[in-house]
């Protein structure tokens, strides 16, 4: 069992887990999101193989469109 805190809020996850496999547990579309891991936002294309482990910090905001 690994610790992180995803958009402020404490979470446990039963083990380490991609950017890209933390997303589909929370059921999030990854093609409308942009996340920072630890503070340093990762490029989509690294979502796959971005590794969220003990104590890390996951902020994921959602885009909206509008005018």
């Amino acid at each position: 069992m690994i610790n992180v805190t995803v958009n402020g809020e404490p979470r446990t996850l039963d083990r380490p887990l991609t950017v890209l496999a933390l997303l589909e547990q929370l059921e999030v579309d990854p093609r409308v999101v942009a996340v920072e891991h630890n503070r340093v936002v990762v490029k989509r294309a690294r979502y796959g193989e971005t590794v969220v482990n003990d104590g890390a910090e996951v902020e994921i905001v959602a885009f909206v469109g509008g005018g």
